[in-house]
C-alpha cells in the first residue's frame, strides 16, 4: 500500500445467499458485555519445535541507545593490531565497558517506547530510531567442541553488523531476513567466554511503515553434531501422483565441519496425526569437509491421507534422522499438509480441486505497546480475532513474516500470501528470496509466492527481465506454488510482469477486472490488495479537524473504496480468486489520510490492539458461512442528542433482519448481506435490538443498551489462565461500567495499573492520534476502551492485575498460572572485565625487571598469548597486559584476580608491587586494585622450575 490521498465513496448492491439457518448466534455486542469474546479458559497449545538443537539466547542482552564511537588509536602500532582478526575496537570488540548498560530482554523493539517527534520519520510514526548497540557475553560447554555452533537472529531492525569474539561475521541488509552466521571457527570453549556484538542501524528504512528497530525476533544459539542437517536444509513438501495418489519427496542438505569425508544415512518417517507411521525410507550420503551433500528419497503413504484444508487443517509430521555408524547425529519434525493448490483463469483458486474464495487481509507485524517485538502469544491471539471475523487468508506485507506466524496459520486453517521485500535479483537480495522460500516451503498454509509490491518498473522490459530471473530462482527451490506480484497499474502495457508470473496480483484497479479477463482469459487473477477505507474505532461521525474518521464504512482512499463496495466487486466475478484488505488491523506510521499528530494508519478492520471497528462486523457478515451472525453500528449512548436522526446499520448474513427500539418494531427486511441494512431513526435511549431471520425463525440477535455514567472500571484478560512459564503474554482489555454494569462506549477516563505475578510489557487504545507513551503502566480510555498486555512470571500461582482511574471504583483481575516449565534458555553469564590479551617475553635466566617491556611496534619479539597454555621451559617470564578499568572500578577500586598461576609469581600494577605467589604448584591469585582511570599497565612475572607454569586461567577484574 502507498500513501495517497483520500475521498469519500459508497455504494449499494445485491446480497449474497444468505447463510442457513443455524444455532442462535451469541450476541458479542449485546447490552453491558465489552465488546470482545469471553476470556478463554485453556491454555493454547506451544509453537513446534522443529529443531532440537536450538535453544533460546534472549536473556542477560546489554543494550544501549546510541552509537558508540571506537576510541581513538593512540599509534601506528595500535592501528597495525586493530585490523588483525579479533580485534575490533570498541562496542564490537573483546573487551569494552558495558558494565553500566541496562539489561533487555529479547525480543526487543526500542523503538517502542520513543516518544513522538513532529520532525521524525513521518513513515515510522514519528518516532526517532537511531542507532542501537547488544552485547551479550556466553560460554560453551568443552563437551561442545567439535560441534557445529550457529547464532541465529531472526530479525534485526533494520540494518545489522554483527561480531563474535572481536570478528565481524555478519552484515545483514534487511530487517526481515534471518541472520544465521556458523561462527564454528570463532568459538571459544571452557573458561574462555565468548562475546556477542550487535550494531543495529535503525535509521535505514525499507518500506514505508513503521518497522521498529532492534533484535525484534527471537535469537537462538544452535549446537549440531559435526555432521548435521542444514538449518532449513529439509525440504518435504508432498506432491499429489499422477494416479490420484500422494508422495512426500524428502530432500535432506547436510553440513560436515569434520576434516575428513563422513559416509552418513538419512532416514525419513511420516507421521498421521495420532503418531502412526504410514511410510518410511533411507537414503546414503557422503558428507565433504566443509561442504554441502544431498540425500534425496519418496515417501509414499501406505494409506489414504486427509486433506489439509482452511476448515480442516489435518497435520501430518515428517521425521528426518541423520546417523553415522548406527549412531543418530541429528533430526527434524517438520508439519506438512496434503493439499493441492490450482488458480484457475475462470474459477479463481481451487483448494483440493474445490473453489475457495479468498477471504483475506495484509498485515504488517506490529500491534499496540510492543511495536514489532510481538510475542507468540500475542500473535496467536491477532490470528484468532481473525479467524473470528471469517478471515481465511493473509498476505505478509511486505516482508517475510515471523516464522511463528506460519506455524500458526499451519494449525489454524490460513492460506498465506508469502512476500518478498525487494524488488532486485542482484546477489545481495535474491539470497533474501531464496531464504523466504526455503525457509517456508514446507508450510501447507503457503499457497502464493510474492514477489514484489506496487513496483514503478513492473511495466518495463527492464522489469519483466527482474521478474523472470527472481521467478526462477523461487521455482528452483520450490516447483509447488504459483508466484504472483502485486501489481498496481501497467496490466494493459504492451509489456508488463503480468506475462513473467503464475497468477496476476491486483493491488485495487477493481474497474479494470473485466477488461483483463477478456484480454487474457488464461491468466488467473486475484486482488492481492484492495480496500483502503477509513474508520476510527468508536467513532461514528467524521471530524477532519479532530483527524477523526466516522466508522460507518462510508470514506475511502481514492484508490480504494468501501469495505461493502470492494466485496460486492470481488464477491461477483468467480475469477477473481479472492480479496485481501487492506488491512487487518492498523498500524504505527504510513499515518493516513491525515499527519501530524495521527500516528498511524485508520485501514484496519480493527484498530492497533485488535479492538473491533465496524468492518470488523461487515467482514463477519460477508465471510461467515459456518454460523448467523447480527450486527448494529452504532452504539446506542449518545447523551444530549435525544429526538436527533441516528443512522444505523446492521449487518447480517441471515435471510431477514428487524430492527426494534425498546420493544417497537422499526422495519424488518430482507437483508442485504454485502451493503447491509440502514435505518435512521431518532435517538431515545433504551434499548436498541436487530434480529435475524431464516426460515422464519430466529438465529441470531444483537443488542445495545444507553449506558448511563460511568462508575467503575472493569479488566477482561482473553484467558483466565495462563503458562507459568515467564514466556505467555495475552491482552487484557479495560473498559468503564455504569451502575448497572454496562459497558459505557464514550467512557474516556485514564487508567493506571499494577501487577503482582507478571509484567506489563504495553499499553494502547487504539487511538490513532494519541502520544501517550506505550510503555509505560497507564492509558487512558478511548471510546470506551484501553489494553494492557502482559507476560507471566515463570512461576505457578495468582497474577493479579489492578487499575484505578479518578472518579471510578477500580478494578481487579485474577488471572491463574499453571506450572508450566519455560522454554530452555542459554544460561546468563555474569559479565566482568576479562584480562585475555598478553604479550609474553621469552624465558630469561634471571628475575627480569617489572617494567621490562617490547618495544612500540615490536610484534615479533615477545608472544602475543591467552591465558591457558602452560609455558615451554624454565626460567623466567613476563606477562604483560593494558587494563582500562570499568567506570565502576576506575572510580571505586576492584579486585584482580587470576584463577590459576603455575609456578611463582609476583603482580605488579603501575609499578607497585601488589601481590606475591610463592609455591610452585598451580593456584590463584588475588588483589585490590586501587582506583584510578586511564589505561593500567599490569606485569606478571612467572618463575617456571619444572612443572606447569604461567597463565594458567583466566583473569579477571570486577568491582
Amino acid at each position: 500500500m502507498n500513501r495517497r490521498h483520500f475521498l469519500l465513496s459508497g455504494a449499494a448492491g445485491a446480497a449474497l445467499p444468505p447463510v442457513p439457518a443455524g444455532a442462535r448466534e451469541r450476541p458479542e455486542a449485546a447490552a453491558g458485555a465489552v465488546p470482545m469474546p469471553p476470556p478463554g479458559d485453556t491454555l493454547p497449545p506451544p509453537l513446534p519445535q522443529e529443531d532440537p538443537n536450538r535453544v533460546r539466547l534472549e536473556q542477560g542482552w546489554r543494550f544501549h541507545q546510541g552509537d558508540v564511537a571506537d576510541p581513538p588509536l593512540p599509534s601506528l602500532n595500535a592501528i597495525y593490531l586493530s585490523v588483525k582478526a579479533g580485534n575490533a575496537q570498541g562496542a564490537a570488540g573483546m573487551v569494552f565497558d558495558d558494565s553500566d548498560w541496562p539489561v533487555v530482554r529479547l525480543p526487543h523493539d526500542w523503538a517502542a517506547a520513543q516518544p513522538f517527534v513532529k520532525t521524525a520519520n513521518i513513515a515510522q510514526g514519528y518516532r526517532p530510531r537511531g542507532i542501537g548497540w547488544y552485547r551479550r557475553t556466553l560460554t560453551l560447554d568443552p563437551a561442545d567442541r567439535g560441534k557445529r555452533i550457529e547464532l541465529q537472529f531472526e530479525g534485526a531492525a533494520t540494518l545489522a553488523t554483527v561480531w563474535i569474539n572481536g570478528n565481524v561475521v555478519a552484515h545483514s541488509w534487511s530487517g526481515y531476513s534471518a541472520i544465521v552466521i556458523d561462527m564454528t571457527p570463532f568459538a571459544r570453549f571452557g573458561d574462555e567466554e565468548n562475546v556477542i556484538a550487535v550494531r543495529v542501524d535503525a535509521d535505514a528504512s525499507e518500506g514505508w511503515w513503521y518497522e521498529g528497530a532492534g533484535l525484534y525476533r527471537h535469537v537462538w544459539l544452535v549446537r549440531r553434531a559435526a555432521v548435521s542437517i542444514a538449518t532449513d536444509g529439509v525440504h518435504c513438501d508432498p506432491r499429489r501422483a499422477a494416479d490420484g495418489g500422494w508422495q512426500v519427496p524428502v530432500t535432506v542438505r547436510l553440513d560436515n565441519v569434520l576434516e575428513a569425508p563422513a559416509a552418513v544415512a538419512v532416514l525419513a518417517r511420516l507421521r498421521a496425526p495420532d503418531g502412526r507411521i504410514l511410510a518410511e525410507g533411507q537414503a546414503g550420503a557422503r558428507a565433504t569437509p566443509l561442504d554441502r551433500a544431498e540425500a534425496r528419497l519418496v515417501l509414499t503413504p501406505g494409506e489414504a491421507v486427509q486433506p489439509w484444508s482452511v476448515e480442516a487443517p489435518t497435520l501430518y509430521t515428517v521425521e528426518t534422522e541423520l546417523r553415522r555408524d548406527g549412531v543418530t547425529l541429528d533430526t527434524r519434525r517438520i508439519a506438512i499438509g496434503f493439499r493441492t493448490i490450482r488458480f484457475d483463469p475462470a474459477h479463481g483458486l481451487l483448494l483440493n480441486d474445490r473453489p475457495v474464495k479468498i477471504k483475506g487481509v495484509c498485515l504488517h507485524q506490529d500491534h499496540a505497546g510492543v511495536g514489532v517485538a510481538v510475542p507468540d502469544a500475542l500473535l496467536r491471539w491477532r490470528l484468532e480475532r481473525l479467524k473470528e471475523m471469517g478471515c481465511n487468508a493473509i498476505r505478509c506485507t511486505h516482508a517475510l513474516p515471523a516464522a511463528e506466524l506460519l506455524h500458526l496459520a499451519d494449525r489454524m486453517g490460513f492460506l498465506v500470501m508469502d512476500e518478498n521485500r525487494r524488488f532486485n535479483p542482484a546477489p545481495d537480495y535474491l539470497v533474501q528470496l531464496e531464504a523466504l522460500v526455503r525457509r517456508d516451503r514446507n508450510h501447507p498454509s503457503v499457497i502464493l509466492w510474492s514477489v514484489f509490491n506496487e513496483e514503478p518498473m513492473q511495466g518495463s522490459p527492464a522489469g519483466v527481465e527482474m521478474v523472470r530471473r527472481m521467478v526462477h530462482a523461487v521455482r528452483a527451490l520450490d516447483d509447488s506454488r504459483p508466484v504472483t506480484a502485486a501489481m498496481n497499474g501497467a496490466f494493459f502495457d504492451p509489456v508488463n510482469v503480468s506475462s513473467a508470473v503464475d497468477v496476476t496480483g491486483f493491488n485495487y484497479y477493481q474497474a479494470d477486472y473485466d477488461r483483463f479477463h477478456a484480454l487474457h482469459p488464461d491468466r488467473p487473477i486475484t486482488s492481492s490488495e484492495d480496500t483502503s477505507a477509513f474508520e476510527t474505532r468508536g467513532a461514528f461521525a467524521s471530524d477532519p479537524a479532530r483527524h477523526v474518521v466516522s466508522s460507518y464504512d462510508v470514506e475511502a482512499a481514492s484508490w480504494g473504496a468501501t469495505h461493502r463496495a470492494t466485496w460486492r466487486a470481488i464477491a461477483a466475478r468467480p475469477f477473481v480468486a479472492g480479496s485481501f484488505v487492506w488491512a487487518g488491523f492498523d498500524y504505527h506510521g504510513e499515518p493516513t489520510p491525515f499527519d501530524w499528530p495521527t500516528a498511524s494508519s485508520l485501514f484496519g478492520i480493527m484498530d492497533l490492539c485488535g479492538f473491533a471497528k465496524t468492518a470488523f462486523d461487515i467482514h463477519r457478515a460477508h465471510w461467515r458461512d459456518d454460523r448467523p451472525v447480527v450486527s448494529i453500528a452504532p452504539h446506542w449512548t449518545w447523551p444530549g442528542r435525544e429526538g436527533q436522526p441516528i443512522p444505523v446499520l446492521v449487518m447480517s448474513n441471515a435471510e431477514e433482519v428487524a430492527l426494534r427500539v425498546n420493544g417497537r418494531l422499526i422495519g424488518r427486511q430482507r437483508v442485504d448481506r454485502i451493503m447491509g441494512n440502514s435505518w435512521t431513526i431518532a435517538y431515545q435511549s433504551g434499548r436498541i435490538e436487530a434480529t435475524g431471520y431464516a426460515g422464519g425463525r430466529i438465529v441470531a440477535t444483537a443488542a445495545h443498551e444507553t449506558a448511563g455514567p460511568p462508575v467503575a472500571l472493569r479488566l477482561t484478560p482473553a484467558r483466565t489462565v495462563m503458562a507459568g512459564d515467564g514466556e505467555d503474554v495475552q491482552p487484557v482489555t479495560i473498559d468503564a461500567v455504569d451502575a448497572r454494569g454496562r459497558h459505557v462506549p464514550i467512557a474516556d477516563a485514564p487508567a493506571r495499573f499494577t501487577v503482582a505475578g507478571g509484567t506489563i510489557i504495553g499499553v494502547g487504545n487504539g487511538d490513532p492520534n494519541s502520544h501517550e507513551p506505550e510503555q509505560v503502566p497507564a492509558r487512558r480510555l478511548f471510546n470506551g476502551l484501553a489494553q494492557l498486555i502482559v507476560r507471566s512470571d515463570a512461576a505457578p500461582g495468582p497474577l493479579r492485575l489492578t487499575a484505578t482511574a479518578p472518579g471510578l471504583r477500580p478494578a481487579a483481575c485474577l488471572i491463574a498460572r499453571r506450572a508450566v516449565a519455560p522454554p530452555p534458555q542459554i544460561a546468563v553469564t555474569e559479565t566482568f572485565q576479562r584480562l585475555d590479551e598478553w604479550r609474553r617475553s621469552p624465558a630469561f635466566p634471571a628475575r627480569p625487571a617489572p617494567d621490562l617491556a617490547p618495544a612500540d611496534g615490536d610484534n615479533n619479539s615477545w608472544a602475543f598469548v591467552h591465558p591457558g597454555p602452560a609455558v615451554d621451559g624454565t626460567g623466567w617470564y613476563l606477562f604483560r597486559s593494558g587494563l582500562m578499568p570499568w567506570r565502576q572500578v576506575a572510580a571505586a577500586g576492584g579486585r584482580i584476580a587470576f584463577a590459576r598461576i603455575g609456578g611463582r609469581a609476583e603482580l605488579w600494577v603501575d609499578g607497585v608491587r601488589l601481590a606475591s605467589k610463592t609455591q610452585d604448584a598451580p593456584g590463584p591469585l588475588t588483589a585490590r586494585l586501587p582506583a584510578g582511570a586511564g589505561p593500567r599497565h599490569v606485569a606478571l612475572l612467572v618463575e617456571a622450575r619444572g612443572g606447569p607454569a604461567g597463565l594458567l586461567g583466566p583473569v579477571t577484574v570486577t568491582p
